[in-house]
């Protein structure tokens, strides 16, 4: 199990337009960008190292398709368990909970690959799926088409106190070369406290890990 702290989220622009005459809206326009221009650089000043690393999230709620413009991911189920049983290797087992995601994804216009997503509970603390289970045997393994959904599962090895109210972020795989403010799904797992309790207190004794 890893917990990591949840990154902050990047200072959002707006810019409005300008009206007149012919000779002052060209004059307004380019005051305007210049305008642009310097609160631009003046936020991007003010940005930390940590800001400027962070993605733009797209929010959604389980069931719901939730597109970022380069890929589009829903979360169809949320369980339980004390073992998960894998497609390549023995079952494995914990002593605090596994809570399994089944989700499917879909890309906009390229081949891609789903990173490993992060579990986030309500206070900020982020847990990163866990690496007992091979990711061959997770929906990071397989290209994400364009056109065509895939389905797969997440496993994360949790206490049961971090399940009410916890969300699920999904990104593009780590790179060296990442790009600023990349594109992520942050998807609410509708765990309020009756549903979480429900969840925690009878986690399945084995899970399968198996392809619908």
């Amino acid at each position: 199990m890893t917990a990591t702290q949840e990154r902050s989220a990047p200072t959002r622009r707006s810019r409005r337009a300008a009206r007149g005459s012919a000779g002052s809206r060209t004059l307004s326009a380019i005051a305007g960008l210049a305008l642009v221009a310097a609160a631009v650089a003046v936020q991007t000043l003010g940005l930390t190292p940590n800001d400027r690393g962070a993605p733009i999230s797209t929010t959604g709620s389980l069931g719901e398709d939730v597109d970022t413009g380069r890929f589009t991911v829903r979360v169809d189920k949320v369980a339980a368990a004390r073992t998960v049983e894998t497609l390549s290797a023995e079952p494995v087992a914990t002593e605090q909970l596994f809570v399994v995601v089944t989700a499917s994804a879909t890309s906009a216009k390229e081949p891609l690959k789903l990173g490993q997503p992060r579990l986030i509970t309500p206070d900020g603390v982020a847990y990163e799926a866990t690496d007992k289970i091979p990711a061959t045997n997770t929906l990071a393994n397989p290209w994400v088409q364009p056109g065509f959904w895939v389905s797969g599962f997440f496993v994360f090895e949790v206490p049961a106190s971090a399940v009410q109210g916890s969300k699920v972020a999904f990104g593009l795989p780590k790179s060296a070369l990442a790009e600023p403010f990349e594109p992520e799904v942050e998807v609410d797992l509708g765990l309020d406290e009756a549903k979480a309790a429900q969840l925690t207190s009878a986690p399945q004794d084995v899970y399968p890990l198996k392809k619908s």
